[in-house]
This record gives structure tokens, sequence and C-alpha cells, in this order.
């Protein structure tokens, strides 16, 4: 067999090995083989008609299925579990293939939905500010719902940072509203009491460590809840967070300023009194992630007159459907919402928690 003949031989086993063909016609080869034993040329042409005809049927019964970038990528999820600050913050840069824009829409806070019940209910709203109090008292109900829907968007990234030992920096924009509504309150058309409103953007410092520091938040926040004089309630804050985790267990610790506003424009004065001059939320949740327990802290940080709040959150291992799964929610303080923030409360409630992460 001549050089030529040789390298187009060999050319034909690498490409019948290339293409993956499982199932070609051996008998058509044998035959090729018998017909032209001593005829190269012939033979290798045999051969390629034989070749060509195999791919062609391998291609229509059997097509080859490649993993999909999304398999690739759960596969890869599953062999390196990411933290809950990692995944809640995406301190790893982890980005999906083919992301879409409602993609990109991720969980902020808890999303619920819940019936509760208070052990004081606020008939009569009232703030120092001249015309913020309400001098008929309301008629509301002690029970009704709460339901609050959270979630952010990332809008910048910057990977290899190096600043102060922070690693990378991502700007998020995040949206928080909470309502109130009277839905069992049909003598006054079930109103809702109250509808707070939360935009917040949020400069977040990843550490790149795997467990105790892992985060730093710079964030300017409004809220507001919409409503003309006497019940109109506002503030603007300017905040630090950090947020350590170990295992299970993570810990998110922030203080913030308020930022000033004209005495005739400031709808509530004493408001940091009340609402605090910051917070902490800790939260564990197992390895199977069936329930998930968090604790809200707020206080004032004044030992003369100590002030604050606390809301405690569970997430029961009963899942309804795959979005879903029963929430319970206990709170007592200052400042459930706005128009509460001076109202000293004890709340018990019931509901269903969304996807959080």
């Amino acid at each position: 067999m001549d050089k030529y003949n040789k390298i187009k031989l060999l050319s034909f086993f690498v490409a019948l090995f290339c293409s993956g063909v499982a199932h070609a016609d051996n008998d058509a080869f044998a035959l090729c083989a018998k017909n032209f034993p001593d005829n190269n040329v012939e033979r290798l042409k045999c051969f390629d008609g034989a070749l060509s005809a195999a791919v062609l049927v391998s291609e229509s019964a059997h097509p080859v299925v490649a993993a999909t970038d999304d398999a690739v990528e759960k596969r890869s999820e599953a062999a390196h579990e990411r933290s809950y600050l990692t995944r809640v913050w995406n301190l790893d840069n982890h980005t999906r293939r083919n992301q879409s824009s409602l993609d990109r829409l991720q969980p902020h806070r808890q999303s619920y939905l819940i019936v509760r019940e208070t052990s004081r209910v606020n008939n009569q709203p009232s703030s120092p500010a001249a015309g913020h109090t309400v001098l008929v008292p309301y008629d509301m109900d002690a029970l009704e719902s709460k339901f609050q829907l959270s979630f952010k968007t990332d809008l910048y990234t910057r990977e290899n940072l190096d600043l102060w030992g922070l690693k990378t920096l991502r700007v998020w924009g995040a949206y928080t509203q909470q309502s109130h509504w009277q839905v069992i309150n049909t003598r006054n058309s079930s109103p809702f009491r109250e509808t707070n409103y939360e935009p917040e953007l949020i400069a977040a410092f990843a550490t790149g460590n795997a467990t105790g520091w892992k985060l730093l938040n710079l964030g300017l926040e409004h809220q507001s809840n919409g409503r003309t004089n006497p019940e109109s309630r506002s503030w603007n804050r300017v905040y630090a967070q950090g947020g350590w985790e170990w295992a299970n267990t993570s810990l998110m610790a922030r203080a913030w300023w308020r930022i000033p506003e004209h005495e005739l424009k400031d709808d509530n004065p004493d408001i940091v009194h009340y609402m605090g001059r910051g917070d902490l939320v800790a939260r564990w949740e197992p390895d199977n992630k069936s329930q998930a327990v968090s604790l809200l802290l707020r206080n004032n940080l004044n030992l003369n007159q100590n002030l604050g709040f606390v809301q405690l959150d569970w997430s029961m291992p009963v899942q309804l459907g795959k979005a879903a799964r029963l929430h319970a929610q206990m709170g007592t303080g200052f400042g459930e919402s706005l128009m509460d923030y001076n109202h000293r409360q004890t709340t018990l409630g019931l509901g269903v928690s969304f996807r959080e992460w």
C-alpha cells in the first residue's frame, strides 16, 4: 500500500472514531473488503460510501445528545454547595448562562402572606409633627392580613477589586413592599390600612472568605407609606451592614444614620427613637433546607429609654406545592409598620412564605 493510500486509510479510521457512530453497518464494510481485496483505491471508495450511509442512519435514528449548559451548571452546583449568604448576595459572581431579564430578579428579603392578630390596635395614629395626628379614631380590626414582596437585581459588577481585603463589588437595586389589609373589615369596605414602599441602592463587597466575615454592604434607603396628612410617614437613611456566616448560621448586622429633613417637611421627627439606630438578623437553616428560622432585633441603643422591636419568623417543613410553605411570625415592640412606628404591640401570624433562597 503506497503512502497516499495509507494516509487515506488512517484518515478513514480517525473519522470513524470521532464521529461516534455506534451503529455502522459492519456487513457493508466486510463486503467492501471481500469485493476489493487487492485494490486499495476501490476498497477505500467503498468504505467511504458505507461510512456516509452509516452516518446518515446514525444521525436520524440516534442523534447526539450533548449536555446542556444548565445540566453542567447543576452538576457543578451539586458538587460545590453554595452557602446562604453566597447565594443571596452572589458573593462568588455566579452567572447562569443564557440568563433572561426576568432571571436577573432575585429574592431580597422574605416574601410572605400571613393572617395576623395584634394585641393592641392602632386606631389613632399620631406623630409630633404638626397636622400628623388622627383626630377621629378609626374603626379597625385586630385581625388583618399582612403580605410582603421583596426582590433585587444586580446593576454593576467589579471583580478583582482587591481593596482593603475586599475582593469583589456588586451593586444592587432592591425593592420591598409591605401591606396591611383589613380583609375581614367588610363594614368599612375592607381597606388597606397601610402600605410601606422601600427602594434601596446597595453596594455589596465580598471578602472572599469561606467562613466568618463574608460581606460588607453600604446602602441608601428610602421608606414611606405614600399617604397624605395626617397619616403620612417617611424617612431616608444610609447604612453600613456586615455579614458573617458559619455552617448553617448567618448573621447580618446593620447600623444606619437618618438623613436630616427640614422640620416643616418631617413627618416623624422622633422616628429614630422608636425605629432604632440599627438592626441584627440571625438566620439558621439545616442542610436539607426543610425549614428556616430567622430572628430580627432592632434597637435605639438608648440606655435610659431603651426601645426596640423583635420579630421571629419560622418557615415550617410543610411544603405547599413547589413555591410556598407554611410560615409563622411573631413580633413585639415598636415599628411593625411606618404608621405604627411609635405604637407598641405584639402580633402573631400564620400563612405561607415564598421562594427565599
